[in-house]
């Protein structure tokens, strides 16, 4: 018997090794890691130089405390990873994962406001659906019904005014004027600041907004004094073709970027945020200090894995790689969306791709939710990984298929993917 307290109920098979895009189990099943595990291992797997960077580190210096020290290894890594975003001045704050980063970016917000005066700005707005992470703040933030609805009671849903999700049949700055209306009905003056995923990972599979979006809700969080947090947790670092996705449809700077996954590409738990140089002043002359922490925030080894990670990023050019492979991939999954009528849309940008399954009689979602699940299982089964989900369309209905392989992943290993996926969903859909 084991005393792991597993995820859920089903078996799960014992990983042992991983090298580029695949992942071994303990019986010698070889699984292409077709969702970079939950978009995570964007440099592939079984690097061994950030094995050993990671090593050097460990035997410098394992572990201070942040509200003690800082050390060598954060402060280049984060003037590297501000030059590599192009925010200058910009000050990066690490934590472990992304929900305690965006966790540390909702907190930074009501801070900021009520240092410069305004302690009636506690509202932040997100969007339906959305994913912020699984903590408990990070939660109520999101607008996701399947995973909210369990905790509902412990959150104050006045605080997370929520607005709809980007509407590809409007401009882009049509679609963003919708933000006006819901911070009017809101009370521009209790809110605090705007978060949304530029590009929208697990809750609607690679939805993203028309060009110019970005901008115009830019201009109005401007216009109301509302801060704007761009959750660049899964699309940013390179895997939507770019270092920030919140640019792909326009000039933008947000005043705090909130960033995982794809910075130390799950060799160590790194997430954080890089918050402007006007909110960084604001605290620091205000009350001195930002009134939160982690104990990992900063944690050495795990900032040189991130550190190691970005220059592998740069090295070998993996942010246009994820434009080239994103291309060949995404054509190949509009091929399959021509061949299985279940596929109602294939989209995404660079390597964050993904799948609208449904109803091909009626264009729609089928009614009882589950055939993602099937196909992921069925895909898995033939040894390729996906990442599938449910609930776009209303908390429960509506299934996708989320998809972003390693941005290191070879034409060859496009063509297994797109293989084994079109026998998944031909066995199961």
């Amino acid at each position: 018997m084991s005393n792991v307290f597993y995820r859920s109920s089903k078996p799960y098979p014992v990983a042992v090794r991983g090298g580029g895009v695949y992942v071994f189990d303990r019986d010698g099943r070889r699984y292409l890691d077709g969702s970079s595990g939950a978009l995570v291992a964007n440099i592939g797997h079984g690097r061994m130089q950030v094995a050993d960077a990671m090593a050097r580190q460990a035997r410098e210096l394992a572990f201070v405390h942040g509200s003690q020290f800082s050390s060598d290894v954060l402060e280049e890594y984060a003037a590297r990873l501000c030059a590599f975003l192009e925010l200058p001045g910009y000050r990066f704050w690490a934590v472990s994962g992304g929900s305690e980063a965006n966790e540390s970016a909702i907190k930074l917000a009501r801070q900021y406001h009520v240092e410069r005066g305004e302690p009636g700005r506690f509202k932040v707005m997100t969007r339906v659906p959305s994913y912020h992470g699984a903590s408990l703040g990070a939660l109520a933030a999101s607008g996701m019904g399947a995973r909210r609805a369990l905790y509902a009671p412990l959150m104050n849903e006045d605080a997370w005014p929520k607005m709809p999700k980007p509407d590809p049949r409007l401009s882009g700055e049509d679609d963003a004027e919708r933000l006006r209306e819901v911070l009017e009905a809101s009370g521009p003056e209790t809110v605090a600041a705007f978060l949304c995923e530029p590009v929208v990972g697990a809750s609607d599979a690679a939805l993203a907004p028309n060009p110019g979006y970005h901008p115009r809700i830019a201009e109005i969080c401007r216009e109301y004094g509302v801060l704007l947090i761009a959750d660049e947790v899964m699309a940013g670092m390179g895997r939507c073709g770019v270092p920030l996705a919140t640019r792909l449809g326009g000039p933008v700077t947000p005043d705090i970027v909130v960033l995982g996954k794809g910075l130390a590409a799950g060799y160590a738990p790194l997430a954080g945020l890089a918050a402007s140089p006007a909110i960084y002043d604001t605290v620091m002359t205000g009350s001195g200090a930002f009134k939160h922490g982690f104990t990992y925030a900063g944690h050495p080894v795990s900032v040189a894995a991130g550190l190691s990670v970005l220059e592998i990023v740069e090295r070998e050019k993996l942010t246009d790689c994820a434009v080239t492979q994103g291309h060949k991939l995404l054509q190949g999954l509009q091929a399959l969306a021509g061949r299985h009528p279940v596929v109602l849309e294939a989209r995404g940008h660079g390597l964050l791709l993904g799948l609208v399954l449904g109803d091909p009689a009626t264009g729609g979602a089928f009614e009882t939710p589950g055939l993602a699940e099937q196909v992921a299982a069925c895909a898995r089964k033939l040894g390729l990984l996906t990442y599938p989900g449910s609930g776009a369309v209303d908390g429960i209905r509506g299934d996708h298929l989320l998809l972003g392989p390693p941005l290191s992943i070879s034409d060859s290993e496009i063509g297994e993917l797109l293989e084994v996926l079109d026998q998944a969903l031909g066995s199961c859909a």
